[in-house]
């Protein structure tokens, strides 16, 4: 393992400079404005723990402001609520178009805020959110109902049902993938024709905010789209809004929990996507190098904060060491450092909360007594959250390094002898949002794959993804799906109509 470290500041477009010269504020009913109170606060670097800008701080009064103007924008007559499915079909791709045009910017700006490398951010965050408002474009004229045949003796109907939006949508998301995470609230409900209000997370507001300035570019009326950026009491004033029809949260389990109960206030729709702890099984039949690099991607992926990571692997004895040496070996070699070193593979964390808490992890598992096969429980430089790649063996189910969401660069490794002993233990979790199988017996993959309980499962291969495809979890890991046709399901309400034929 090695670390860098880079001047951030020295590679800036003057887009981006000029971005972070001025403090940003919220939006609202179109429009750029101060919070109500004037607080702000500081948004950081995390590879260099320097303060970026200065960023409006979203109350309830401001809460009250962005309800107020998606409701307007949403009620009958509006231009938004007068908008054909094609013109917002046309709207949705020319959006994806200026996120494109924008990419480097963005990118520059998420690798600032989040600490993620410049290029991961551009190819992979950037370019799916691009794809994303022109995959939803599509959508937005097929949003469509059917009709029902019925049979009531000796008289005639004609019924059928229709989609409609539910009105206002808080969409309220994490900071691990901030710009694609805003795109997954905001997209499939504006081709439903809802309105939003986004709470970006208090970490990395960034891009939310300058997306906001591109929607309002490409021609998204006032308050259609609210961007207020805040702590935990703007999400809270958001979720117990009775102007709310419908809230959208991603982040953790104790979280959604918390909206969930809240939300009875007015019975406002909830749609949770929240943690996860992926099972990773690697069958003694697997491709061995393949599962291998499979491994270390599923484990490491975005600094290691990301709920569907494989952070629990379980590998057949007969194969344990050779891939516990291998996945170590991995480990080793991946340089840390800041994300605009283009020789840099993995990032910082995103805070020192973060930081602190993945390290108190590794800690906490070498007083239970296991070991750290790679890594390292010590912080890695004297500036920025940087953790070193860790894989973690002599582990026991019942330690909370192999039960808690570490939503770190840290992996666990325990042996298993039975096709019935590694499914009980892969499910012996309160989260089912991801799982992996690797094997060469194509029917063993599918069986196996059929009895984990999670929303995705992966066979021979780890975070293979694309927008048309659903996500979401079991258990305690959600409600709902995001993306593909379902994605548009949690923003629709279902109206059946009859008429009686005379």
């Amino acid at each position: 393992m090695t670390t860098t470290v880079s001047n951030d500041t020295a590679s800036l477009l003057p887009s981006v400079s000029s971005f972070l010269s001025s403090p940003r504020q919220l939006l609202i009913d179109g429009e750029w404005v101060d919070a109500q109170d004037g607080r702000t606060f500081a948004t950081l670097n995390p590879a260099t723990e320097e303060e970026l800008v200065q960023v409006a701080q979203g109350s309830a009064a401001d809460v009250d402001r962005a309800v107020a103007a998606a409701r307007r924008a949403f009620e009958a007559g509006s231009p938004w609520a007068r908008m054909t499915p094609r013109e917002r079909s046309h709207l949705l791709w020319r959006i994806g178009d200026l996120v494109e045009a924008h990419a480097d910017e963005l990118a520059q700006l998420e690798a600032l805020d989040n600490g993620k490398r410049v290029e991961a951010a551009r190819d992979g965050d950037v370019a799916t959110t691009a794809e994303l408002f022109r995959y939803f474009a599509g959508w937005a004229t097929k949003i469509e109902g059917t009709t029902i045949p019925m049979s009531v003796p000796g008289r005639d109907f004609h019924a059928y049902t229709r989609r409609e939006p539910i009105g206002v949508v808080a969409g309220i998301v994490p900071w691990n993938f901030p710009l694609l995470m805003a795109a997954f609230k905001i997209i499939p409900a504006i081709t439903a024709g809802n309105t939003v209000i986004l709470k970006p997370a208090e970490q990395t507001p960034l891009t939310a905010l300058r997306l906001g300035e591109l929607l309002l570019e490409a021609g998204v009326p006032a308050g259609v789209v609210n961007v207020v950026p805040g702590f935990g009491d703007t999400g809270a004033a958001l979720v117990d809004h009775h102007g709310v029809d419908k809230v959208a949260f991603t982040g953790s389990t104790e979280v959604g929990k918390k909206i969930a109960a809240a939300a009875s206030g007015n019975l406002k729709k909830v749609s949770l996507e929240l943690g996860g702890k992926a099972p990773n099984i690697i069958f003694d039949d697997a491709d061995i190098d393949a599962a291998i690099a499979g491994a270390v991607l599923g484990g490491y992926f975005n600094e290691g904060q990301c709920c569907v990571n494989g952070s629990r692997l379980y590998v057949h004895r007969a194969v344990f060491d050779e891939v516990v040496e291998g996945v170590a070996n991995a480990a080793r070699a991946i340089r840390v450092g800041s994300g605009f070193d283009p020789s840099t593979d993995m990032g910082p964390l995103v805070s020192q909360e973060q930081h602190e808490k993945v390290l108190g992890y590794i800690r906490s598992a070498l007083a239970d007594g296991a070991e750290v096969t790679a890594g390292s429980a010590d912080r890695v430089g004297e500036r920025g959250y940087f953790v070193q790649p860790t894989l973690i063996t002599s582990v026991t189910e019942d330690m909370a390094v192999q039960t808690d969401e570490i939503f770190g660069p840290v992996v666990t490794a325990i042996p298993f002898d039975s096709e019935d002993e590694v499914v009980a233990a892969a499910n012996n979790t309160v989260y089912g949002l991801a799982a992996g199988v690797w094997s060469k017996d194509i029917g063993r993959a599918h069986r196996v794959g059929g009895r984990l309980r999670a929303g995705t499962v992966w066979l021979n291969t780890w975070h293979a993804d694309d927008v048309t495809l659903p996500r979401g979890g079991f258990k305690q890991s959600g409600w709902g799906r995001e993306l593909g046709a379902f994605g548009l399901d949690d923003y629709t309400e279902l109206k059946t109509v009859i008429a009686e034929l005379r």
